[in-house]
């Protein structure tokens, strides 16, 4: 399985970890130049897969929003349950 194949099943919270490890080591500052335009790059594409996942989530969530809208079924919520 290539890296590219490996970062597209990549979940949101893995993704945004990864992007998070790379901010880090970018500021940390012991990067070289050429390391640091490959994580530039790295970070960038984790951006976007990121993102694509939080633009699937939030379609999701507007269908079932619709869907809930024909037909409301309200309950009570207990945030502590």
């Amino acid at each position: 399985m290539t890296k590219k194949t490996k970062d597209k099943e990549l979940s949101f919270e893995e993704g945004l970890e990864k992007l998070e490890a790379i901010v880090e080591e970018m500021e940390s500052g012991e990067l070289n130049l050429d390391n640091l335009v490959k994580r530039y790059e790295a970070g960038s594409k984790l951006l976007v897969h990121c993102d694509k996942k939080i633009s699937e989530a939030e379609a999701k969530i507007e269908i079932l929003r619709n869907q809930d809208a024909e037909n409301p079924e309200f309950e009570n919520f207990d945030p502590d349950e």
